[in-house]
């Protein structure tokens, strides 16, 4: 989009929301860059230029705008309505991957050289792989020092830098502030006066920025495009929610995360502009892997109003639409895991296919301390359930046959599923499993890859949603009635689940 200057001109004087994380401004007077949103009085024309990331501002010269802040934008809904090796490779970057592995493990994840990553990154984001890195490394170090009261040298290395001089460095150079000013700032904005820090840090460290009465915790807010309707995106999770490992607690969704250097906690509470997360980690580092893989889950960096105005074209879903705007996709935060809970629950009720997994959670899963509530156990690995006596599960045989296949595919690498998975590859790699048809196929696509063109024509509620108005109700008559609604059938199976009376459908009390 930033190549289509009017546009971008008139989403800046409108300060439309709607194109936060679409593209970027950079002024050329001031040296800054803002969200299309930024609240202060827009330049004139000829000092405006725009660039499709923040990592492409900054490696032009130019530094974040204090007022908008648009290191807090919602992500670019592009990522997640694309498949091709650009989205895959920047899910990969949100997930952490270059920090963890580098670029070499970035495209060997892709099948791509360095060189190629590098040139297609170059030209759709302005940025290469390292520099879009950087920029996220940046974001999560003011996560770190604004809301916690960590030492900046645990700061430094939680958010992925190699030394302190280059997290000082990036810090001065993205936000115009050192890190101490910074956490300064955070300080008086949020009320919170700074306290003097002590021991071996105490040089780089003056104060905490409101940090969460719990040690080890982190709260933070995640945007997200309205509108946003929360009843059947934490419906579900709630109804569908494995005991030991997800629960409703509080008005928030609870779950464990396994997490690439330990584990966590997270809470997510629905508000009416953004979503609230507590964070619980035993490892800070995994702080942007744990924000990424919940922002997944929740679908929030999709774009509703794009959305929505397609589905609105059909005159059987406009009301629908109409009557409950911005409805998202639940996801999870493991792939894995929701594939092989979605084994566990063909055929099954949502309480059986609950009852199943928490057998395999406690079995198999590892066990957490959760002092808040009531989740005690990981989710277990496809490792760990390879282990396992398929004789000791009580579910029919053609069931234990599929779940092993698909376990034993996972844990040696022959069915990856993940950030980074090709859709139609992985469709394909279901199919030739033994017990998996269109309905687990597509249920896996839709909620655990997070294809935003997903459809389950034969799934037995959208068939009743669909008869009730006036929708074909066989699978092929209605496939073909919904080529109008791509590339968003995901989301209008969401709709038509909405017309049922079931759980997943309404915010526990």
């Amino acid at each position: 989009m930033h190549t289509d200057t009017e546009r971008c001109l008139r989403a800046v004087r409108s300060k439309d929301a709607r194109f936060d994380g679409w593209f970027f401004t950079a002024v050329l007077t001031t040296g800054i860059y803002c969200r299309p949103s930024c609240p202060v009085v827009p330049p004139k024309a000829e000092n405006m230029v725009f660039h499709p990331s923040a990592a492409a501002c900054q490696q032009a010269g130019f530094r974040a705008c204090k007022r908008c802040r648009p290191d807090t934008s919602p992500g670019s809904p592009e990522w997640n309505a694309r498949a091709d090796s650009v989205a895959r490779a920047m899910r990969l970057i949100q997930d952490g991957i270059v920090d963890r592995e580098g670029v070499t493990g970035l495209a060997g994840r892709l099948g791509y050289s360095e060189r190629q990553i590098e040139r297609q990154l170059l030209a759709e984001l302005g940025a290469g792989p390292l520099a879009l890195a950087r920029a996220q490394r940046a974001q999560t170090a003011r996560l770190l020092i604004e809301t916690t009261a960590l030492p900046m040298a645990q700061v430094a290395f939680a958010a992925g830098f190699s030394s302190i001089r280059t997290f000082n460095d990036t810090v001065r150079e993205v936000f115009a502030l050192s890190p101490t000013e910074l956490r300064a700032r955070g300080s008086r904005r949020s009320g919170t006066a700074p306290a003097p820090a002590t021991g071996p840090s105490a040089r780089l460290s003056t104060g905490s920025a409101a940090p969460s009465s719990t040690p080890g915790v982190i709260c933070l807010r995640l945007p997200f495009r309205a509108p946003l309707n929360p009843d059947n995106l934490f419906g579900h999770l709630a109804a569908t929610a494995v005991p030991g490992v997800e629960e409703w607690r509080d008005g928030a969704y609870r779950r464990t995360l396994a997490l690439p250097y330990g584990h966590g906690i997270v809470a997510l509470t629905p508000k009416p502009d953004h979503i609230r997360c507590r964070l619980a980690l035993t490892d800070p580092r995994d702080l942007t892997v744990a924000i990424s893989r919940c922002r997944r889950m929740l679908d929030l960096d999709a774009d509703p109003v794009a959305v929505d105005d397609q589905l609105r074209t059909d005159p059987l879903l406009a009301p629908l639409v109409d009557k409950a705007p911005g409805r998202r996709v639940p996801g999870t935060v493991d792939a894995a895991e929701f594939a092989v809970r979605a084994v566990l629950g063909q055929q099954v009720s949502t309480a059986a296919a609950r009852t199943h997994a928490a057998r395999l959670v406690t079995a198999h899963g590892t066990p957490v301390d959760d002092p808040e509530g009531g989740l005690t156990h990981l989710f277990p690995t496809p490792a760990e359930l390879a282990a396992l006596d398929p004789e000791a599960l009580a579910l029919p045989r053609s069931r234990r046959t599929t779940l092993m296949t698909l376990v034993e595919a996972l844990a040696d690498g022959t069915l990856p599923l993940g950030t980074d998975s090709d859709w139609d590859e992985a469709r394909a790699r279901l199919h030739a499993l033994p017990g998996f048809g269109p309905w687990t196929v597509e249920a896996i696509a839709m909620r655990a890859l997070g294809d935003p063109d997903a459809f389950l024509p034969t799934d037995l509620g959208m068939r009743r949603a669909a008869s009730a108005l006036g929708l074909p109700s066989t699978p092929a008559a209605l496939t073909s009635r919904a080529a109008a609604w791509r590339p968003w059938r995901a989301y209008a199976v969401q709709y038509l689940w909405a017309t049922e009376d079931h759980a997943i459908n309404v915010l526990p009390a």
